[in-house]
C-alpha cells in the first residue's frame, strides 16, 4: 500500500475520533485532553530516551551486541513523530511504542525479521569468512599493473 495511502487513512482515523470525542465531552474537554495526552507523551518520551540512551552506552563499555538498544532508540524517535502529530490515534501508537514492554514486542520483530534477510559476506584480502551463495555477486579488488 503507498505511504500516501497509509496517511490518509491515518488522518481521516484521526479526524474522526476528534470529531467522536468531541461530541461526546465537549471541545474545550477534547483540546485539554489532547494537551495533556501530549504532554504525558513528552514526559515519557524523555525518560525512556535518557534510559535507552544510558543502556546503549551500557553495551558499547560491556561490548555486548548495541542492536536492541539501537532499535530502541529508532521505536522512540518513531513514537516522537507521533507525538507531535496531533489526535488520539497517533498518541495512542506513540505510547504503544514508549512503554517498554510493548516496544519490546515491536522490537523483537524487527530484529529477528533483520536477522533472516540476506547476510552480507565480507572478504578481507581475498578470503571470505563464510561461503557465499550461488549467485553471490564476486568483485575482484586486486590492480593489475
Amino acid at each position: 500500500m503507498p505511504v500516501f495511502a497509509l496517511l490518509l487513512i491515518g488522518l481521516v482515523a484521526e479526524l474522526a475520533v476528534i470529531i467522536a470525542v468531541g461530541q461526546t465531552i465537549g471541545v474545550l474537554l477534547t483540546i485539554l485532553l489532547l494537551v495533556a495526552v501530549s504532554m504525558a507523551g513528552v514526559a515519557l518520551l524523555r525518560r525512556q530516551g535518557f534510559r535507552t540512551l544510558m543502556s546503549f552506552n551500557n553495551a558499547i563499555r560491556d561490548r555486548r551486541d548495541p542492536s536492541p538498544e539501537m532499535t530502541d532508540g529508532v521505536l522512540i524517535a518513531v513514537a516522537a513523530g507521533l507525538v507531535m502529530f496531533p489526535g488520539f490515534v497517533s498518541d495512542l501508537a506513540a505510547l504503544f511504542l514508549l512503554f517498554p514492554p510493548t516496544r519490546a514486542l515491536v522490537r523483537r520483530r524487527l530484529l529477528r525479521r533483520a536477522t533472516t534477510r540476506r547476510q552480507v559476506y565480507v572478504v578481507v584480502d581475498g578470503e571470505i569468512v563464510d561461503e557465499p551463495p550461488a549467485d553471490a555477486i564476486v568483485i575482484d579488488g586486486r590492480r593489475d599493473d
